[in-house]
């Protein structure tokens, strides 16, 4: 599993810090692994399936590693529902992003079994991840959730995401009023101040930001 460094290289560490949307962790519920109570906040999000892939059980699975395959060492993956999951082997997927993997999962071997796992999110304990080599590396289930501030202090919304579509990390911010969700690149020029203890980011962003977000006029809202 991997962080990644804000504006910089990507370098093997713990979960991938800013990379691909993914549901907020607060939603978890516990699990329980080897008699161990396993808390919510102690769990980190690293991938989610998706649909099935052809008849013998393999299914897509969406890896938010910094290396995406690397998610098949990370042993057991706790998923939402508090079962475990041992990944067997991943191949990249024909024709998606990086990213998007074929999986074979221990047990699993029909069509039917691996359809059940669509949606299912996993993740590993938090202390099995090593701590990140500087300031600059965030897990991604820390950003996930922060209050967006700008520079004079005022919170205009909230991280709900942090994609990469291939020319670098972005911060998809929903906005404290109700509107449409907008991108921001995570670079230190744009997000000069990431305070994980104080569960806040300030953003460099012009008084218009969420603007370009909205549908032009006549633009299909459906």
């Amino acid at each position: 599993m991997h962080e990644q460094r804000r504006g910089g290289v990507e370098t093997p560490r713990s979960a991938r810090s800013r990379s691909h949307p993914t549901p907020d962790l607060r939603s978890d519920t516990p699990s329980q692994e080897a008699g161990k109570r396993v808390e919510k906040n102690d769990l980190v999000l690293v991938g989610e399936f998706g649909r099935s892939h052809g008849l013998k059980g393999e299914v897509r699975l969406k890896s938010h590693t910094g290396d995406p395959q690397a998610i098949v060492g990370y042993k057991p993956l706790i998923a939402t529902n508090g079962k475990t999951y041992t990944l067997k082997n991943v191949r990249q997927a024909p024709g998606g992003e990086p990213d998007i993997l074929i999986a074979l999962v221990d047990g699993v071997t029909t069509r039917e079994a691996s359809e059940a796992l669509n949606r299912v999110q996993l993740h590993v304990e938090r202390d099995k991840l090593p701590p990140p080599d500087d300031e600059d590396e965030f897990l991604l289930a820390d950003l996930i959730g922060l209050t967006v501030q700008n520079e004079a202090g005022e919170t205009i919304g909230t991280i709900v995401a942090v994609p990469n579509y291939g020319s670098g990390d972005l911060l998809e911010i929903a906005p404290a009023q109700k509107g449409s969700t907008a991108l921001l690149p995570f670079t230190k020029a744009f997000v000069p101040v990431v305070d994980i203890a104080a569960k806040r980011v300030v953003a460099a962003v012009p008084d218009d930001f969420f603007e370009i977000a909205k549908p032009e006029p006549g633009e299909d809202r459906a």
